[in-house]
């Protein structure tokens, strides 16, 4: 909690404010670490403005990278970048919290509401056990995970480096952070065909990305023998974002040599999953981005988009708000006033977020894609992926990112810090608070369509 003690001794900070000033400072802890000589491989001193640009995805859970991850740092340098993954996955305030428990430290109500807001819950009811439910369902599926990749990494690097590939891809897998350290921004390519490292990575993004409120519910189905109309919404619009994006990838890109056209049936099928899974939102690949048809791309960016699932890993505007949007014209084409799903009737107020966070998700995309045309000299193909990818925090890349100029690199800083954070959380952030007014003016026409 000693971050959140001294923002909040010399700020007068909301809770909101509390998160989003916590997490610049965290960049900025990690920006200057990495810019040590003890980081780099070749013992010099890392340009800062790419410290900062790597620190800010890895915090971010991004993994859009300037420098390659597995060449230029070293081991004290990676596990800096480890430890901003983690820290980035967890929110700050789980770990803090944590610090606090083993500390002996009550959690005041302030502290809970920062805590609520780091994890996107409805309520500050449970919310310390809530934190450390998170912390122990994280820890135990990061060792599974890294237990099944062990057994591809060791036979392949040894002991000592197989189980540290295995830790470090586990962990950036559940967190959905899609670094990796195979070297010379490879990704996961040379292991297209190796279905144990392929579905391992993919199962952890996608249980990452579903959120901690979803399998806390999903555990207490035995007891209550029903699930609440979050987690049904958020598994069924998983379900169909995977299924649905694994088959139309397969058709894009099944005669496409220079992707899964040349492999057998199973692995275009395993490549095909994964391309579908990785979007939302880490940004390992098992096969070429930039060589992928305009389909296969054009997908990519609609899944990075969407992102994952509220109080998950992932970024995005996510599963629910773009179900809840799809819902609400459906129900408005059959007549009804009010969107319902499942037997209910979602609020209004909820439908109104929604579409603010999707229009301000856009327009943040709008925006910055105009500022990289005029900075960079790259297609508009290759700058609305890099965009979307960053805002999404996903990470997949066409090859801009290395190549972008200064301008370029804080650019796609702030669009990846406004995405992990969520464009309407920072737009709180930034404004005034007011009280709600009790005026009602007059009702006004308006034509529509």
């Amino acid at each position: 909690m000693l971050m959140k003690v001294i923002i909040n001794r010399w700020l007068k900070v909301n809770e909101i404010q509390i998160l989003v000033i916590g997490f610049l400072v965290l960049i900025f802890i990690g920006a200057v670490l990495l810019a040590m000589p003890i980081s780099s491989q070749d013992g010099r001193y890392t340009n800062f403005l790419d410290c900062v640009f790597i620190s800010t995805s890895a915090t971010c859970v991004t993994g859009l990278v300037t420098l390659d991850t597995g060449t230029h740092w070293n081991y004290f340098g990676q596990f800096v970048i480890l430890c901003l993954i983690q820290i980035g996955g967890l929110g700050f305030m789980s770990v803090s919290t944590l610090i606090a428990l083993l500390m002996g430290r009550r959690i005041t109500l302030k502290e809970r509401l920062v805590i609520q807001q780091s994890l996107n819950s409805f309520s500050i009811q449970g919310l310390v056990k809530m934190s450390k439910y998170v912390l122990v369902f994280t820890f135990v599926v990061e060792t599974i995970g890294a237990m099944f990749l062990a057994t591809q990494f060791i036979p392949e690097f040894g002991y000592v480096k197989g189980i540290y590939f295995s830790i470090f891809h586990s962990i950036s897998a559940f967190c959905n952070a899609g670094i990796d350290l195979i070297g010379e921004f490879r990704s996961l390519t040379p292991y297209a065909e190796d279905p144990v490292i392929i579905l391992t990575v993919g199962s952890l993004v996608v249980i990452g990305g579903l959120g901690f409120f979803v399998w806390q519910d999903i555990y207490n189905f035995r007891i209550r023998k029903k699930l609440s109309l979050h987690t049904r919404l958020v598994i069924v619009t998983t379900l169909i974002l995977i299924l649905g994006g694994t088959i139309l990838m397969f058709l894009f890109e099944m005669y496409n040599p220079k992707t899964i056209g040349d492999m057998p049936v199973k692995s275009k099928i395993l490549s095909s999953l994964f391309a579908s899974i990785v979007p939302r939102t880490a940004g390992f690949n098992s096969i070429p981005t930039s060589d992928m048809t305009g389909g296969g791309k054009f997908l990519t960016i609609v899944l990075m988009f969407i992102g994952g699932s509220p109080g998950s890993t992932a970024g995005g505007i996510k599963t629910t708000t773009a179900a809840l949007l799809i819902v609400t014209v459906l129900s408005i084409i059959r007549g009804r006033e009010d969107a319902e799903i499942y037997g209910r009737r979602i609020r209004k107020e909820l439908v109104y977020r929604a579409l603010t966070i999707t229009i301000l998700g856009s327009g943040i995309v709008l925006v910055a894609t105009i500022l990289l045309c005029i900075t960079e000299k790259a297609s508009l193909e290759y700058i609305i992926y890099e965009v979307v990818s960053a805002f999404g925090t996903v990470g997949l890349s066409l090859g801009l990112t290395p190549e972008l100029s200064n301008s370029g690199k804080i650019l796609l800083c702030i669009i990846m810090y406004c995405g992990r954070l969520g464009p309407l959380t920072v737009a709180l952030a930034l404004a005034q608070k007011s009280m709600p007014s009790s005026i009602k003016y007059p009702d006004g026409k308006i034509l529509i369509g």
